[in-house]
């Protein structure tokens, strides 16, 4: 892609970045959507990423400092790995992404050189002196335990890593009044209608725009959730009031292959998905700070709350373990709502 896609190191908010310069051709435009990270510069005119290693290695940028022979062959060693296990695309890159992180951090010392304290001060080290989250925290840990379990065979170290406690969070919700709000703020008929399948089926932001044309049964009113999370396929319903609504859709916009597809077709980017969310919240005044997945959670929490048994809900999210579908009788429990609290008794008196 020479003089068509090039990438310059510089500054830009007092922060160390990579410019990304293209033109302005289909398969390149495709190929900066995949960037996560990026941002645009008003000012400069130009998309940029944070000047971090893994960035360097995804736009093949590099200097010596940053890159070695061995860096780029332990990661590639690790991505094989991955692969002939069969992990997801996503996995793959996750781990490969934060190992680079840990191989950055080793400055030069070779991994076969380095022991389980090693390990350990590097996680203090993110703890400490990054303050990553911990989430982030067991990410990182996952990447390191496969390529020392799984590549350098050094058996289960598991026990030997302390884990920092997850933070058990319950899923962050709307209630019905506040969807119906974002559907009727969202005019354009494209995004209303993603936000509405999103909500109707309850999916995932990567299994919505996953769906292509030839999921949808207009007859059995079902959708085919391919490859979801998991590698698990699945059928969810397809809300009966919206079907005129998506056929007028179609008629309009007429997808090629994915029901939601980019400016220059494809698979549309989850980005703008968010983009079309984050819009429909702010038309429709709610300040609550919850992303598109929030869809997703009101819709089991909504069913629980008709009525509905949690184990077709359990079918119909596609959880593999009953205990993660359960989360929602926590946040919805008609039961508990209905007991006054002992203020309000004494206030009717």
């Amino acid at each position: 892609m020479e003089n068509r896609f090039t990438v310059k190191p510089g500054s830009h908010r007092q922060q160390k970045v990579l410019f990304i310069h293209f033109e302005k051709l289909p398969e390149l435009i495709q190929l900066v959507k995949k960037i996560e990270g990026r941002r645009w510069s008003q000012q400069k005119q130009v998309w940029y990423v944070p000047d971090l290693f893994e960035n360097r290695v995804l736009l093949q940028f590099s200097t010596s400092n940053l890159i070695t022979p061995y860096k780029v062959q332990a990661i590639e060693t690790l991505k094989q790995t991955l692969q002939l296990k069969g992990y997801s695309p996503n996995t793959l890159k996750t781990y490969c992404s934060e190992f680079l992180h840990y191989l950055h951090y080793l400055n030069g010392k070779i991994v076969t050189e380095t022991t389980i304290d090693d390990v350990k001060t590097y996680l203090l080290f993110c703890l400490n002196d990054l303050k990553l989250t911990e989430n982030s925290i067991h990410s990182r840990i996952n990447a390191i335990k496969f390529y020392y379990e799984h590549i350098l065979k050094s058996g289960k170290i598991s026990l030997e890593i302390p884990r920092p406690k997850k933070h058990s969070q319950l899923p962050k919700g709307l209630n019905i009044e506040e969807v119906k709000l974002i559907f009727k703020n969202t005019e354009n008929l494209k995004h209303n209608t993603l936000l509405k399948l999103t909500y109707g089926m309850g999916l995932r932001l990567s299994e919505i725009i996953k769906i292509k044309i030839t999921h949808v049964d207009s007859v059995a009113m079902q959708v085919f959730i391919e490859k979801a999370k998991g590698k698990k396929d699945r059928y969810v319903n397809l809300p009966i009031t919206i079907l005129e609504q998506l056929r007028v859709y179609y008629k309009e916009f007429r997808p090629k292959e994915y029901l939601f597809e980019g400016r220059f077709g494809g698979q549309y980017s989850v980005r703008s998905v968010q983009q079309v969310f984050k819009n429909a919240l702010k038309k429709s005044n709610i300040n609550k700070e919850v992303g598109i997945h929030s869809l997703r959670h009101s819709f089991a929490t909504h069913l629980l709350e008709n009525g509905t048994d949690v184990r077709f809900i359990q079918d119909l999210l596609g959880h593999t373990s009953i205990k993660t579908t359960l989360i929602y009788t926590q946040v919805s429990n008609n039961s508990l709502k209905k007991i006054s609290s002992p203020l309000d008794l004494i206030n009717k008196k």
